[in-house]
């Protein structure tokens, strides 16, 4: 089976990937970082979405030389002009808390008062996927999203690296993101929806047309 590397630390995340993969019939070998020992990180200067996953995409790809796939992502709140958007993980600043739960405790605080109308908010995920074809570097990325509201109070639980879940209601499931379980998130989230605009592309790799 061949590799593909999931350009993360989270082990959530590559259980998020593995079961996105499996649901759509992809059949590849995935591995952190961690696991083909790569112990740097790069450092995330793009001002978009975009611009942060093809860093990470090509950096971890130069360094593992097998099929890459990086995200980048975060929550967008229309009432606060799209923050905290590409600062999503950095929003509370330098030197800052930056905890999961003061996350969440800052978006609580900024959409106080702000009437239901004003509460839609996405979560956005873009994904960079880099492999090797025939000696030609093949660069593709996607972007899916998922819409909902900020909830008028946090959901109680936060899961670990997924702060804004407790945040966003899914009005279609009537619902926190973050009370979905992982199989049912995994059908519906915005990985999902980003993958299977890359499905061609994972095929080719997963068929051994690719390097690695």
């Amino acid at each position: 089976m061949r590799r593909l590397l999931i350009a993360t630390t989270n082990r959530a995340k590559l259980a998020e990937y593995r079961l996105i993969l499996r649901d759509v019939g992809i059949e590849l070998e995935l591995v952190s970082i961690a696991d083909v020992g790569i112990f740097e990180s790069p450092e995330e200067t793009g001002a978009t979405f975009l611009e942060n996953a093809l860093i990470k995409a090509r950096f971890y790809f130069e360094r593992a030389r097998i099929a890459t796939l990086a995200d980048d992502g975060g929550l967008e709140i229309d009432a606060l002009g799209g923050e905290p958007g590409v600062r999503s993980h950095r929003w509370l600043g330098t030197g800052g808390d930056d905890s999961d739960e003061a996350l969440v405790a800052e978006v609580m605080r900024r959409m106080a008062g702000v009437e239901a109308s004003r509460r839609t908010a996405r979560i956005r995920a873009t994904l960079a996927l880099i492999h090797e074809e025939g000696g030609v570097i093949r660069e593709k990325t996607a972007e899916g999203a998922i819409e909902g509201m900020i909830g008028a109070h946090a959901f109680a639980e936060i899961r670990a690296g997924f702060p804004y879940r407790s945040v966003l209601v899914i009005p279609a499931r009537n619902c926190y993101l973050g009370e979905l379980g992982d199989e049912e998130e995994a059908q519906i989230g915005q990985r999902r929806i980003a993958i299977l605009k890359l499905r061609d592309e994972l095929e080719r790799i997963a068929a051994g047309r690719a390097a690695g």
